[in-house]
């Protein structure tokens, strides 16, 4: 996702500061009582690793060093929000931009984090020079195909041994209400590929880096429907499980999460349904992307509590949904939110009709919300040590 910023109105982080109720978890304090501890610590339990998507400008504001602090003590992986997509990397043809993403590969490496690498292959966020070649011919298909093997190869071999999971490929299907609402294969790479740049894509990424875990990556893919033509999930599902049985390379699959309150959603048996799904085909799963936006009505804007307290009650319980599938499906690997603070969040800017926001874990002033303490209760209560067997009561005589 591409990151855009709009910052609350004054009115609502006041009334967020006196809702939310909470203390701001210090970075790099240890204290004894578990509800103190970090997400990184308490998902260690579980061996579920929690994570963030970076702005690496924000990582890097020394007038912001919370930001810096704070992804470092709560998350133990890592995503590059943009510098590791294609437009950042290589901006004109042969001359590549590796700075920011290897500061992002560093900082991991010192603060003991994994790294998610995003993106290889998608539709979006294409640099100019490669678009504008394909439309004017001066690019031609076979040429496409070559290019696209040799970013794989180039950016996966640079990164060999230091990326955990890589979204090989995203958000390659249509959506049902597209036309025709049938579900499909999408965008750019589909329009002039065709359907196989998904088997290569994976294909190469593997040669160039046997050791990395390989994604597909989308967003939708939360539960199934109907499990007919317009049911995405499905779509995915069996795109996976006939890659699988092609030999293709492909280790996992990568849920997004980006839910909104204002929409039904699902429970976390619905969710785990679908997580059991693609690991029954021998794949692992991971959130890759959660964050859940509210409207931004009138009311919320103006601070009006009776709008803002059950947003974010309903935010809270959206991440817990996830979070609790996640923890009961064992081949879960990792949660990570699109951003933790909304000081630094992409939905402002790309959701404005109508406004949305209150996307993340904290508000604009770090403080952490609701839905931060429901994720930690989620991961403090799977289970021993906080969590024991009951103890049998007899009547006293």
């Amino acid at each position: 996702m591409r990151l855009r910023r709009l910052l609350l109105g004054s009115a609502v982080a006041v009334v967020l500061a006196g809702t939310l109720n909470v203390v701001p978890v210090s970075a790099g304090s240890t204290p004894q009582e578990p509800s103190g501890q970090s997400l990184r610590a308490l998902g260690a339990r579980h061996g579920l690793y929690i994570g963030t998507a970076v702005d690496m400008a924000a990582l890097d504001d020394a007038n912001d060093p919370q930001y810096r602090q704070l992804v470092a003590s709560q998350f133990n992986t890592v995503t590059a929000e943009n510098v590791m997509k294609w437009e950042s990397l290589e901006p004109t043809r042969g001359n590549y931009n590796w700075g920011p993403a290897d500061k992002l590969v560093e900082f991991a490496k010192k603060n003991n984090q994994k790294v998610r690498g995003h993106v290889l292959v998608w539709q979006n966020q294409l640099p100019a020079w490669l678009t504008e070649g394909v439309a004017n011919g001066t690019i031609t298909t076979a040429q496409l195909r070559d290019l696209l093997r040799k970013h794989i190869t180039t950016v996966v071999k640079r990164y060999k041994g230091k990326i955990w999971q890589w979204d090989v490929v995203n958000e390659a299907a249509t959506d049902p209400w597209d036309s025709p609402p049938e579900i499909h294969l999408k965008g750019f790479w589909a329009q002039h590929l065709g359907a196989g740049y998904i088997a290569d894509a994976f294909r190469w990424a593997r040669a160039a880096d046997p050791s990395a875990l390989l994604f597909y990556n989308d967003y939708n893919l939360e539960a199934f429907g109907d499990k007919g033509p317009g049911d995405k999930t499905y779509f995915v599902y069996k795109m996976v499980k006939q890659l699988r049985q092609s030999g293709v390379p492909i280790d996992g699959v990568g849920s997004q999460g980006h839910l909104g309150t204002q929409y039904g959603n699902y429970d976390a048996f619905q969710v785990k349904e679908a997580l059991d799904a693609f690991s029954d085909l021998g794949l692992a799963t991971a959130f890759t992307e959660v964050d859940v936006r509210s409207q931004m009505t009138a009311g919320v804007q103006a601070g009006d509590s009776n709008e803002i307290n059950p947003r974010l009650q309903a935010s809270a319980a959206n991440f817990s949904v996830l979070m609790q599938a996640c923890l009961a499906n064992r081949h879960c690997l990792s949660y990570t939110v699109w951003g933790f603070t909304d000081k630094h969040s992409w939905v402002p800017g790309w959701f404005t009709n109508p406004p949305e926001g209150l996307a993340t874990l904290y508000d604009e002033n770090y403080q952490p919300k609701r839905a931060y303490n429901s994720i930690k209760a989620d991961l403090i209560f799977s289970g021993p040590p906080y969590v024991q067997p009951r103890i049998p009561q007899n009547p006293k005589r």
